[in-house]
């Protein structure tokens, strides 16, 4: 099988887990846009270690206090006596925020589509779309990261199991930022976290500063052959902070193409992802739609592919997504 084609299945496996966080009312093997950004928060949050002594009192530093009892996005109040320092992730997004805060030597599971940093790919691998529950508590983890949308039926059984699982479900940049933040304080690495959530923070405003006064351009987004998404998400979201209009905001969550509305919406820019396709099978269908030749969009050829992976997790690299569709909607404002 030719590693085109493996490339194009393990991303479309990614999109589809997109699809079922909109379903569940809630991530690609894409890992091309590794940022010397992203290598430099790792290595510098690496020298971070959480403190395996409950603490009586906070340190002047700020340094979490153990035991420390937080509320998860389920409603699930879970206690942890002490730093976590056996940690396995459900999802890619988690796999990627615990190694940039600097808690990638406590990692010992992740799933299989954890390939972000280099470092996840030699950690144990505990399943797919379906954990596999034995794996994991083999590993006996003291903590378990997880997606409250993605992994609903993993959370139950692993909390049937007595096993601390801090779930969560980001729809917005912010509450991604407020993720990365929440971690640090749970691991006690709370300057690696806010090192990741400031330069996060930074991305946002810088967008925002270039394109405040650009007329909004109007998008279409296919991140998935045939589908598209609307209001509620957060790529919806990120569209609108880089500057432009999502054509299919009227509706909600992910659904399927309605070629006719695209064209009567006329977007100025197609964006879709790279899935290391030769010829990317979005643009071989947006090709054979008809009508579609006469979309502005397509009849300037301002179709452009991005980056999968940081645009679909809701992890530290959602800011070099932020600043790739700000750089395709307005490259004359973001550099």
């Amino acid at each position: 099988m030719k590693a085109t084609h493996v490339q194009s299945i393990k991303t479309l496996m990614s999109l589809l887990l997109i699809m079922m966080m909109a379903v569940l009312a809630a991530c690609g093997a894409n890992g091309d846009a590794n940022s010397n950004a992203d290598k430099e928060q790792t290595e510098q949050g690496s020298t971070s270690e959480p403190s395996a002594t409950p603490s009586e009192e906070p340190s002047a530093a700020g340094e979490t206090v153990y035991p420390l009892t937080i509320t998860d996005e389920t409603g699930t109040e879970l206690t942890l006596e002490k730093a976590p320092t056996a940690i396995v992730t459900l999802v890619p997004s988690e796999t990627e925020t615990i190694y940039a805060i600097g808690g990638g030597a406590y990692v010992v599971g992740v799933d299989e589509w954890s390939n972000y940093p280099e470092e996840a790919a030699a950690v144990q691998k505990i399943g797919d779309m379906t954990t596999n529950i034995e794996a994991v508590t083999a590993l006996n983890p003291d903590l378990i990261l997880a997606s409250s949308s993605m992994n609903t039926d993993a959370i139950a059984k692993l909390r049937e199991l007595n096993l601390n699982v801090y779930a969560s479900n980001p729809k917005t940049y912010d509450e991604v930022v407020a993720k990365v933040e929440e971690l640090g304080k749970i691991m006690n690495m709370q300057a690696g976290a806010e090192e990741v959530a400031n330069r996060m923070r930074e991305v946002r405003e810088s967008v925002e500063a270039a394109v405040k006064d650009a007329p909004k351009k109007k998008v279409y987004l296919e991140f998935s052959p045939g589908w598209t998404v609307g209001s509620g998400e957060f790529l919806d979201e990120l569209l609108t902070i880089a500057g432009g209009t999502n054509i299919s905001a009227a509706q909600s969550g992910w659904f399927e193409v309605n070629g006719e509305e695209v064209i009567t919406q006329n977007p100025e820019i197609i964006i879709y992802p790279d899935m290391g396709e030769e010829k990317s099978s979005i643009v071989a269908a947006i090709e054979a739609r008809p009508g579609w030749e006469t979309i502005d969009a397509v009849q300037n050829e301002k179709l452009f592919a991005v980056t999968n992976d940081p645009l679909v997790r809701v992890g530290p690299r959602l800011a070099d997504g932020l600043l790739e569709l700000a750089k395709a909607i307005h490259p004359e404002l973001v550099k």
